[in-house]
């Protein structure tokens, strides 16, 4: 019999435990992705990445260059620029020229850019409360969610990201 935590459905058994412990880390955290996403695009009609770029321009609270996104969210520059032509032509952000730089622009939220956030965040909150915090016991999530953030901010300072 195998050890569930050093195996995943479908995949050799890991040759070392911790390989396993991060593989079912990794594959838990795609499989929320994905069921996030599912919800966002099925009840709000966006897709998880334009709700991240909603997230960050609200977070931000001032128009936000095209290359800082694209920073943030990991996305090339043509992703972004396709990603933000989608938002816009939806009236969910607004293009503004960056002062100071002809060819520079900045992206900001719209009314209904806002109205989306609000719609999605409510949506997605109940989407981690039935999927993320709904299986498992108050002391374990909270366990699970310190256990994270001591990961989170060795990587960081590991990566100088402090």
């Amino acid at each position: 019999m195998t050890d569930p935590r050093t195996s995943e459905p479908g995949l050799p058994e890991a040759p070392d435990g911790v390989l396993g412990d991060f593989g079912v880390l990794l594959s838990t955290v795609t499989l929320l992705e994905r069921i996030a996403g599912r919800e966002l695009e099925r009840r709000c009609g966006i897709r998880h990445a334009a709700f991240e770029v909603l997230l960050r321009l609200s977070a931000a609270d001032r128009p936000v260059s095209m290359g800082e996104l694209a920073d943030e969210l990991i996305l090339t520059s043509g992703g972004m620029t396709r990603l933000v032509d989608r938002m816009q032509d939806a009236g969910l952000v607004a293009r503004r020229a960056a002062p100071g730089d002809r060819r520079g622009r900045r992206v900001e939220l719209t009314g209904a850019g806002r109205a989306k956030l609000d719609e999605a965040m409510r949506v997605h909150a109940e989407t981690l409360r039935r999927h993320f915090a709904g299986p498992l016991p108050e002391d374990g999530r909270r366990d699970l969610v310190e256990s994270l953030r001591t990961l989170r901010e060795h990587a960081r300072a590991e990566l100088d990201l402090r």
